[in-house]
């Protein structure tokens, strides 16, 4: 189904006026020189994350401006000030330093649900020049080992409950040297353990950050391929240059912003935009601690008067899958912008959004490598379902064939960059060989399958081992599980091509339905009429297979790969970064 473009209001009649006014006139003067001018360096060399996104706020009259809004899953609510922030973050960086002896570019590592600890202590850690490596607190035993081994972590900080669930593992980490407890209450404290409240309590709250360079290590993400080990991208200090920026221009955040990123920091976008983006534009941030529910976050954006929201693409499906009838309980009068990541968005989630809130959701796209927000829809353009919009200014994209040659418009072929930007990340740790290989011809190649339009937008096909070629044709997953959702029985979709001695390849899908409705031959023969009609008998799924729910990693991706090798009977590789089922 081909969806009309969503028509944006234009600049001059905005209530609020966008930071963006022309994208067109602002990529032929962007410079990277001059978003830098906007931050606040010690000298021409030397940045630090946490100087830029806290720190030099108290310079200005944001010093007392509320940072961070904690609401607990018991609803117990904690408030943050720019300088509240900015003294706790000192004093975590002087337990690191003084009492544990924490040096420059040591690695400092985090597995704790997400509480306001973690973001004092990824601050502090940043502050005391450590590279900073949060872990999702789902994590079993083995993808803690399996990172903390990789980057030689010194020191972990978890809490008691977390720590009963890897203590196995800490014999076979020979360079983890300290784990501070965080205990919140939750159990009592033992005089042997280091406790982050004891430890805390004797720290002062002046500290003399370390003067890192543009170009030191920051920050450390672990990301899953299908086969080996997690890699970890590493990303430096100057990267908050396209944190910032992106922020401001993509996200379009302003000053009297209450925003909410809902990704948890062990997820790239829950540092980038639950941190570093806002805290950089001086944003109060609203943080919920607890998982999904539908009833809960309508409330959450209702009570928190969000008016800039960030979220994923499943959690959308989610919402929707709750119904229509529950949103009308509630009030969006304070919404003004909303934007999603994870995987690209459904062209019929981006019309959802804007019957059910009175606007649409601005799809992006970016990695874990990108570090910041590379291709997107902007707040003064047109949207079209389905599309991720246009490069980021300053940035250039274009879609390439297998010899990384330029494709012309409308071409599918291997989405690529142009390396350059600020938070591209600079190596895989330990793994130069693997990184280098991600480069040819001069660009970065993405490992994900696109095509731009003749306007300039591009859309997603899918990962480059992805695409199905069946009876010569190729068919995009993502197309294909775009129409499946549109079915009014169906609630998530994952596609995969099965191999076949005719064909190479067919279609199958794996569907989860709607509550209400029940899986039938009837319905199956339904669902496969529907997609024939809507793109071909080719991409039309030659089996459908019901399943509760859909594996996906934390971030929101379905797992096409694991659905593949349950059906194939392969190995799993990975799945460190699977949601619990």
């Amino acid at each position: 189904m081909e969806y009309p473009k969503i028509t944006k209001t234009p600049f001059e009649q905005f209530a609020i006026k966008p930071n963006l006014q022309d994208y067109h006139k602002m990529g032929e003067k962007f410079s990277w020189d001059k978003i830098s001018s906007d931050l606040d360096w010690f000298d021409h060399e030397h940045i630090n994350i946490a100087h830029v996104t806290i720190d030099a706020h108290l310079k200005t009259d944001r010093k007392n401006k509320k940072a961070l809004i904690w609401e607990s899953k018991k609803g117990e609510v904690e408030e943050y000030t720019f300088l509240n922030l900015s003294r706790l973050s000192n004093k975590f960086a002087n337990v690191l330093v003084k009492e544990l002896g924490v040096q420059k570019g040591d690695r400092v590592f985090f597995f704790l649900e997400r509480v306001p600890e973690i973001f004092i202590g990824i601050l502090g850690a940043l502050k005391a020049g450590g590279v900073i490596g949060p872990l999702f607190s789902a994590f079993g035993p083995d993808a803690v080992k399996d990172r903390l081994a990789d980057s030689e972590a010194k020191v972990l900080i978890t809490s008691p409950a977390l720590k009963k669930k890897i203590v196995e593992v800490f014999p076979e980490l020979p360079a983890l040297k300290n784990i501070i407890l965080v205990h919140r209450g939750e159990a009592k404290e033992d005089p042997n353990d280091l406790s982050y409240d004891r430890l805390m309590a004797q720290a002062s709250d002046f500290f003399d950050m370390v003067k890192t360079r543009q170009e030191d290590y920051a920050i450390m993400h672990y990301t899953s391929g299908t086969t080996g080990k997690p890699k970890g991208a590493v990303h430096v200090h100057g990267a908050v240059l396209g944190h910032y920026a992106t922020g401001k221009y993509v996200l379009d955040l302003q000053e009297e912003d209450i925003y909410w990123c809902t990704a948890d920091p062990g997820w790239v976008t829950g540092t980038s935009y639950g941190m570093f983006g806002p805290w950089a534009n001086g944003v109060t941030q609203v943080v919920y601690e607890g998982g999904f529910s539908a009833k809960y976050w309508y409330s959450f954006l209702e009570r928190k008067k969000v008016t800039v929201w960030y979220t994923a693409p499943t959690a959308i499906r989610m919402l929707m899958k709750a119904g229509d009838e529950l949103p009308r309980n509630y009030r969006f009068d304070s919404l003004r912008y909303m934007c999603s990541v994870g995987e690209p968005l459904n062209p019929e989630a981006v019309v959802w959004g804007e019957k059910t809130f009175g606007k649409a959701f601005h799809d992006n796209w970016w990695q874990t490598e990108t570090g910041s927000i590379m291709i997107a829809n902007y707040p003064i353009q047109d949207i079209k379902p389905g599309s991720m919009g246009r490069p980021f200014p300053g940035i250039k994209a274009g879609i390439l064939d297998d010899n990384f040659n330029e494709l012309p418009s409308d071409r599918e072929g291997n989405l690529a960059l142009r390396p350059g930007w600020p938070s591209m990340f600079r190596t895989y740790w330990k793994k130069e060989e693997l990184y280098h290989s991600r480069f040819k011809k001069g660009w970065y190649i993405t490992g994900d399958k696109a095509r731009r339009d003749e306007e300039g937008y591009f859309w997603f096909v899918g990962r480059a081992d992805d695409v199905i070629n069946t009876a010569g044709h190729l068919v995009g997953p993502f197309e294909v599980e775009s129409v499946l959702i549109e079915h009014p029985a169906v609630a998530e979709a994952g596609v995969i091509g099965k191999p076949d001695p005719i064909a190479m390849e067919v279609v199958k899908a794996f569907v989860s339905l709607k509550d209400g409705n029940d899986p039938s031959e009837e319905l199956r023969h339904d669902i496969q009429k529907f997609v024939m009609k809507r793109l071909s008998s080719a991409a039309a799924p030659r089996e459908i297979e019901f399943i509760s729910s859909l594996p996906k990693t934390r971030s929101g991706k379905i797992m096409r790969r694991l659905l593949k090798a349950r059906e194939l009977g392969l190995p799993l590789g990975d799945t460190s970064t699977m949601e619990e089922e």
